[in-house]
């Protein structure tokens, strides 16, 4: 199988995908986020490096996805590139700050490499509102992140909603996760998980699903 986990930044994408392979023995993927040489420079300059890091972080999902074809066994992935293409590029290009000549050169490369991908047999979506996402991110303190406007946050959460509840064509269990802390309250992880066990191994339930 492949499980992905969906959210904005400072959803808690990492944590939950760690704390599920640890639970399920699956096997984690995490995007690059450390490892972008763009990203510093991005929230400096976004109109100036948005299309660079967008097609840093394309070219490295689209491996992990090439990986996941090939797996024989379950993978929770942090953060897919299906999210990666119809929200942060589609927000970049919406706000103005990727040109019409390298949105439209993006989409084609995507396009291409869409023909050999597959959609995830899961997309949990940890759904956050602003305030509690921007609580998040000062609590982690990563540096290149304490310059973020508020609006791109704001931004994204919608191309998210918009996404997810219009956009995408696979199967979603949504997390309302602003009360959650299922990093440190065992009982919240647990409601995430019987939710997960309910949708993949039978225990049918309507209730979260898109």
């Amino acid at each position: 199988m492949y499980i992905a986990i969906a959210g904005n930044i400072g959803a808690g994408k990492t944590t939950l995908t760690k704390m599920l392979a640890k639970y399920y023995g699956w096997e984690p993927r995490f995007e690059s986020v450390g490892f972008n040489p763009y990203l510093e420079d991005y929230y400096t300059d976004i109109k100036r490096w948005s299309f660079c890091l967008e097609t840093y972080f394309l070219k490295e999902r689209f491996k992990d996805m090439l990986a996941v074809n090939a797996a024989e066994h379950t993978i929770v992935q942090d953060r897919s590139i299906f999210e990666g293409v119809y929200v942060f590029v589609a927000n970049n290009y919406r706000r103005g700050d990727l040109s019409d000549r390298d949105y439209t050169t993006y989409m084609e490369l995507f396009e291409h490499m869409k023909r050999l991908m597959k959609l995830p047999d899961l997309m949990i979506y940890l759904r956050k509102s602003v305030p509690t996402l921007i609580a998040q991110i000062q609590k982690r303190g990563r540096d290149y992140e304490q310059t973020m406007q508020l609006d791109y946050l704001k931004d994204l959460n919608e191309r998210y909603e918009d996404f997810i509840f219009k956009q995408y064509e696979g199967r979603v269990l949504v997390i309302e996760s602003d009360k959650m802390d299922f990093e440190n309250n065992p009982e919240d992880f647990r409601q995430i998980i019987n939710k997960i066990d309910a949708q993949l191994f039978g225990l049918f339930s309507e209730e979260n699903w898109k």
